[in-house]
């Protein structure tokens, strides 16, 4: 099992739909971007049956440098989850 990649979409793109390989990135790029720009102005992405993207902030907190045991500060910062829907959970368990 591999990694599917950017240019994997693109070749599937090509081999499927027959779009040629610039527009096939382009497709790919802008998907992204699409993507990218929704959760940067702070606004969920809902793919359906694929599943959600939502931008969640997270405080600050106390850490631990587990080879020297020194407490260090974890400042806060905003971070990207996501949440597969059941249609994905379904295929990957079963």
């Amino acid at each position: 099992m591999s990694t599917v990649t950017k240019q994997d979409l693109t070749d599937l793109l090509v081999e499927t739909i027959g779009l040629t390989g610039k527009e096939s990135k382009a497709l790919v790029e802008s998907f992204f971007s699409t993507i990218r720009c929704t959760l940067v102005d702070g606004e969920p992405v809902k793919l359906s049956g694929f599943g959600n993207f939502a931008l969640r902030d997270k405080r600050a907190r106390p850490g631990r440098n587990p080879k020297t045991g020194e407490i260090v500060p974890i400042a806060a910062r905003r971070v990207v989850t996501f949440r597969a829907s059941p249609k994905v959970k379904a295929a990957c368990l079963g």
